[in-house]
């Protein structure tokens, strides 16, 4: 028996990584599906001196730190800085840190690395790279014990809609650091979609398991590091979700059922059936 049509058929429009934690993204035009999202996203990340996570919320300046992907490092640059490097296959002492929380196992990247992001940021603090080996489960609730991978986002027209009426400008959907973003849907589509299909060598599947609650990120422009409400009050108008307590949802988590190992293109097509529940 065939399996049924999709309801959408659409194409994936752009694809982004972030492999330093609350930095600036990295636009690629294909990116290495892993087990946990795209390989080298969210890799390192800067923690403070009693090793928690420290991000856009408390210091906006890590905005401005941009990435670059090369094969054997990944450099970064920030205004008034030397360019930092950080060897990909190179970690030095294990330590522990704390993202929200989990206690996790990682590695820290050295002195240079430490001195570079206090330096820029006026704080002491560490870049420490996540040991691959670790495995950090997304909620039971949502996924049963799955891992959780990316954020498929659509709908920022609807968003920039809102903004122009009142008296504000547009803003990029980097704002909301996707990994995937899909075109040919409507605004906020996501919210209803079923399993995601991905016409690579071997079909890709992803499930979209959790709407994605807004921090104040969203007011953070990415080239400025300025920040101001609008974009949250523009959302709060519309976009307040009883499901997660009343947050402000934009773009959907998803989860790997299939397809660890395949490459995702732009422009390759993506098909979907609705969810109703």
């Amino acid at each position: 028996m065939s399996a049924p049509s999709p309801d959408v058929t659409t194409r994936i429009a752009r694809l982004f990584v972030y492999p330093i934690k609350s930095c600036a993204g990295v636009e690629l035009q294909e990116a290495l599906l892993t087990e946990t999202g795209f390989d080298l996203d969210r890799a390192w990340m800067v923690v403070d001196g009693e090793g928690e996570f420290v991000s856009q919320r408390e210091l906006p300046r890590m905005a401005l730190v941009k990435v670059q992907l090369r094969h054997s490092d990944v450099v970064l640059r920030a205004p008034g800085m030397l360019a930092l490097h950080l060897q990909i296959d190179a970690v030095e002492a294990p330590v522990r840190v704390r993202v929200w929380d989990d206690e996790v196992a990682a590695y820290d990247m050295g002195d240079i690395a430490a001195q570079w992001f206090s330096d820029f940021l006026g704080r002491k603090l560490r870049v420490v790279r996540f040991d691959p080996e670790q495995k950090r489960l997304s909620s039971l609730e949502w996924t049963g014990g799955a891992e959780a991978m990316n954020q498929s986002s659509n709908g920022y027209p609807s968003l920039n809609w809102r903004l122009q009426s009142g008296g504000h400008a547009p803003v990029g959907i980097e704002r909301f650091r996707p990994n995937i973003v899909l075109a040919g849907l409507e605004a906020h589509d996501e919210d209803r979609l079923d399993v995601i299909r991905i016409a690579a060598a071997h079909e890709v599947q992803l499930r979209p398991v959790k709407p994605c609650a807004r921090c104040p990120i969203p007011n953070i422009d990415p080239s400025t590091a300025e920040s101001a409400p609008h974009v949250t009050d523009a959302l709060q108008a519309y976009r307040s979700n009883p499901i997660v307590g009343g947050g402000l949802t934009f773009g959907m988590n998803a989860i790997v059922l299939e397809g660890v190992g395949e490459t995702l293109r732009v422009g390759q097509q993506v098909n979907a059936g609705w969810r109703f529940d």
